[in-house]
């Protein structure tokens, strides 16, 4: 429980037993200043974070229209195929042993799944560069 929570919850028990003790015709009074409070807490949150979303666009505009520098590097790439290699000796060793052929099949398509994944996460238009020059081909030609 956030400490926010907490002290809303306080709140609202405070409200419960001011009820208790001030009896029914209190009631209506209590629930409009009880939700007063939890307006004003909304308020709040919404006001931070539409702070936070305008702070994250001026830094964005300060920045230009600059895309941030791509995070792997031929290291990195060639590091994840060697493990890649590493680590299909013994997942082919484990599939083959347990369920022969299938098995092996099985894990070398996990294997070449992860790495045609991670090719795509390191380069997103791999296997699109080809249909949007197709796309703008098409557009020439109408």
């Amino acid at each position: 429980m956030d400490a926010r929570d907490a002290e809303l919850k306080k709140e609202l028990n405070a409200t419960l037993q001011a009820r208790r003790e001030l009896g029914e015709e209190y009631e209506s009074a209590l629930v409009d200043s009880f939700l007063e409070k939890v307006d004003q807490r909304i308020d709040g949150a919404v006001e931070r974070r539409v702070r936070r979303q305008m702070a994250e666009q001026q830094m964005v505009v300060a920045r230009g229209a600059r895309a941030p520098k791509p995070t792997d590097s031929w290291g990195e790439r060639f590091g994840f195929g060697i493990v890649s290699l590493v680590l299909a000796i013994p997942l082919s060793a484990i599939g083959g042993g347990i369920a022969h052929l299938p098995g092996l099949f099985v894990s070398w398509a996990g294997i070449v799944g992860v790495n045609a994944f991670q090719a795509v996460r390191a380069n997103p238009h791999l296997f699109g560069a080809r249909r949007r020059r197709d796309k703008d081909a098409d557009r020439w030609e109408d």
